[in-house]
Formats: structure tokens, C-alpha cells, sequence
């Protein structure tokens, strides 16, 4: 099972590089998680000329990739002022109907988050199993990112919106204490009934938190909204062409997402 898993991730990265990776290509956002790393592989099977182009990682670890693919490597900090990525691919831990995400499993949502909407389309890959109906109906927590010194504060406002049980993301170490990201901020990991999609709201349901029933971007805001968080592992709102329509850049919901299948196909679904 686990190397049809494999497989299937590697058959969605192939299929999204080769559809939306651009000929002259200059900046280019590479994601966090296992997934990435076949995008990677993809980029660098694609036989193009790479040596103008500028890799932006979401953390370490996209980093290492992209150094160890013989890649060039530009910190986020780094890009100048004003530069929008070409494109940005990355994983996700859940994707919904409408294309909304979880992310922040690994760690790295922050990055990810500024990554994706500084990029003119943000591509997730991801193997079948991550896509769900609603958000939060097999990946069971929103991962939120926290200054340590307001962690518990946060957690009290957590379940005061409706969260049993958030908790600060252990690292692999007792003697480490709780997990750090890359900006040397805690997780917390919110647990929430799955959230409504917009046929939800449509077929006249509320998402307004009443009886712990929240819509995706209803409660991305309230958590956002908390002081003490950084960035929520919520990925809604806007695509990158809708944030240029509307006279911005980048989106941090995907324009499309690339799911690799039990049966070895890739099935492809696309932002309205």
C-alpha cells in the first residue's frame, strides 16, 4: 500500500509540472511535505535549461530538495521586492469540493502561506486520499501557528470559539519540548467539526459558529483574528488570477489540484 501511495504522488507531481510549469520559467515557490519531493524529481525530468531560475522554499526541508536537485536556492527574504513567483507547487493534508486546504502538518504553513500568495497560481499535488468533502472530515485539526508566549492564551480563545481539546504540537523529543517552526513559533492543533463549503451556505445553511458550525473562511478569519497567531493552517479565499483581477497578487487557494489515484490516473480538479 504505501508504495502505491508513492506512486500515486509521483503520478500527480508529473502531471502538474508538465501542465503548469512555464517555459521560461524565473521564480519558481517549491512546497513542503512528501509530495514535493516528486515535484522536484518532475521539474528535473522536464529537461529544461534551469540555470536562470530561482527556487523559493517554505522551509528547510524544501530547501535541502532543491539544493540536492542541483537547483539554485532563494530564501523568501531573499527575492526582490516586488518579484511574483512564476508559479508555486505544493502539498496539502486535506483539500475540500471547493478547493480549500489544510495545511501545516509539517510545519512549515507560514512559509507556505506567504510563498503561495506571492505566486501567480499556487498548484497543490497531493495523493487521493487528501481529498474530502468538507475540511476536517479525515485531517481532524487545524494546525495554527502561535508565538510561544501567547500559546496558552490562544488555546483559551480556541475553545471559546468551539475547539475540544487544541494542543500545542509536541516535537520528537520530551527533552525538546513542544515542536518549533522555522520562525521558532509553537503549533497548536485545533480539533473542529468539518467545516461548510459554499453549497452548503447556498442550500441555506449558517456558518457563523452557531452550534460550533462554521463556514471555511468564517473561522480562518476568527482564528486569524486571535492575538498571538501568526498564520492559520487554513488555505481559502482567492486563486492567484483572482487576486491579480481584483488588483493584488497571489491567492492562497489553489487555481488546481493534482491528486494521484489508487488505479495509477491522476484526477485533476480546478478552481471556479
Amino acid at each position: 500500500m504505501a508504495d502505491l501511495i508513492e506512486e500515486a504522488k509521483r503520478a500527480a507531481a508529473k502531471v502538474a509540472v508538465e501542465t503548469h510549469y512555464p517555459k521560461d520559467a524565473r521564480w519558481v515557490g517549491i512546497g513542503s511535505g512528501t509530495t514535493v519531493v516528486y515535484v522536484v524529481e518532475a521539474i528535473n525530468a522536464l529537461g529544461v535549461d534551469t540555470s536562470a531560475t530561482k527556487y523559493v522554499p517554505t522551509g528547510y526541508q524544501s530547501k535541502q530538495l532543491i539544493v540536492n536537485a542541483g537547483l539554485t536556492a532563494v530564501e523568501f527574504d531573499g527575492v526582490p521586492p516586488g518579484t511574483v513567483l512564476d508559479v508555486a507547487f505544493d502539498g496539502a493534508d486535506e483539500v475540500d469540493e471547493d478547493l480549500n486546504c489544510i495545511k501545516g502538518g509539517g510545519a512549515c504553513l507560514f512559509q507556505e502561506k506567504i510563498v503561495a500568495m506571492q505566486a501567480k497560481q499556487f498548484i497543490c499535488v497531493a495523493d487521493h486520499r487528501k481529498l474530502q468533502p468538507r475540511l476536517l472530515s479525515n485531517w481532524k485539526t487545524i494546525p495554527i501557528e502561535v508565538a510561544p508566549i501567547a500559546a496558552h492564551r490562544v488555546i483559551l480563545k480556541l475553545k471559546e470559539l468551539g475547539s475540544e481539546n487544541p494542543t500545542i504540537r509536541a516535537s520528537g523529543s520530551a527533552k525538546e519540548g513542544p515542536l518549533k517552526t522555522d520562525q521558532g513559533f509553537f503549533i497548536i492543533d485545533a480539533p473542529f467539526p468539518p467545516l461548510l463549503i459554499k453549497s452548503d451556505i447556498a442550500a441555506g445553511k449558517e456558518g457563523n459558529g452557531k452550534d460550533n458550525v462554521w463556514a471555511v473562511e468564517v473561522l480562518a478569519r476568527k482564528i486569524r483574528d486571535i492575538a498571538g497567531v501568526l498564520e492559520v493552517g487554513i488555505f481559502s479565499g482567492l486563486t492567484g488570477p483572482q487576486a491579480t483581477a481584483a488588483g493584488g497578487i497571489g491567492g492562497e487557494r489553489p487555481v488546481a489540484a493534482y491528486f494521484g489515484m489508487a488505479d495509477g490516473s491522476v484526477s485533476v480538479r480546478k478552481a471556479e
